[in-house]
């Protein structure tokens, strides 16, 4: 198939993804039990992909489009093979990291692609293993996920206000490289983003949610006091790094004063992650729709409809 081809079915997908077109929920069983087998004829595979490197004069929308239609065959890619790929997102409150990964799932398939953000710890939790509740959500081969804020938690807020004591945070330290390493092994692919905003680009973000209605939800009496605690929070960092931004496990450390190109920049570096195939969307027909065979649709009014407002 052509590249106009595979345009065509890039923009067919990714317009039924914003119309929020999705299977009907009484085929779901046969679709899951028929899904491995029709999914192989969806693509063709290709060689090595390559994303090439952007103009000068990019259009944000486009280059934005055109790495989500690469992140789709990476997750195909991913399934195909039975890889596991676990990508940890950290950084300062207001960086960007949740605008990052909603554009990173926004064309996957939700099946193959999770994202984990946990919450704090409960009575049982806080009497496991400081790692067991991740481990619990790391990925099953064939599977994606991204963890917004991680178990280096402990680094960071448990460290800093206090949540834990000096020698969980210094087993912390100690222990996590080798954790990591294990994951490595064990042959999960491990990505570690920090998202560095500097101090006057998150006051002018803070401020904005203060403002904004809509993204007052965003802001927490957390959020103001990591604020307050700014220097303490860059100590943190530099110790964490120092600790466990190893050859094995390297932290990518994403500018993200702004925030489309940072998003930008994290998706493309991603790509490069994963050393995936190309994977093009062959062509397929439309089947005919099964016949009425005497099937009469109930009447309307026996039916209770959402009002029409719009």
């Amino acid at each position: 198939m052509g590249k106009k081809d595979a345009k065509r079915q890039r923009q067919a997908t990714d317009s039924a993804a914003a119309n929020g077109d999705a299977p009907h929920s009484g085929g779901e069983l046969a679709e899951r039990v028929n899904e491995t087998a029709a999914l192989e004829q969806y693509w063709e595979l290709g060689r090595r992909s390559h994303p090439g490197k952007p103009p000068k004069n990019y259009h944000y929308v486009e280059e934005l489009a055109k790495l989500q239609f690469e992140m789709l065959k990476l997750q195909e890619w991913v399934r195909r093979k039975g890889l596991r790929v676990c990508v940890l997102f950290e950084g300062r409150d207001a960086a960007g990291k949740g605008g990052v990964i909603t554009r990173i799932t926004q064309s996957l398939n939700p099946r193959y692609c999770r994202v984990v953000a946990l919450g704090t710890p409960t009575e049982r939790e806080r009497g496991q293993w400081y790692f067991q509740r991740y481990v619990a959500q790391l990925p099953a081969a064939g599977e994606i996920v991204l963890f917004d804020r991680s178990w280096y938690n402990r680094a960071g807020v448990e460290h800093v206000m206090g949540f834990c004591t000096a020698q969980e945070y210094d087993d912390f330290l100690r222990a996590c490289p080798a954790f990591e390493e294990m994951l490595i092994r064990s042959g999960m692919v491990l990505v570690k983003y920090w998202f560095s905003v500097s101090d006057e680009e998150q006051e002018r973000r803070f401020q904005e949610r203060m403002r904004n209605p809509v993204k007052r939800w965003k802001l927490s009496a957390m959020d103001l006091e990591a604020r307050r605690r700014w220097v303490d929070y860059s100590r943190a960092k530099d110790a964490m790094f120092a600790a466990t931004d190893t050859r094995t496990s390297p932290w990518n450390v994403v500018d993200a004063d702004d925030k489309k190109r940072a998003r930008l920049n994290c998706i493309a570096h991603l790509l490069t992650q994963v050393a995936y195939h190309d994977m093009v969307p062959v062509e397929i027909d439309l089947p005919p729709r099964q016949g009425d065979q005497g099937y009469k649709r109930p009447k309307f009014s026996k039916q209770k409809f959402v009002p029409a407002l719009y």
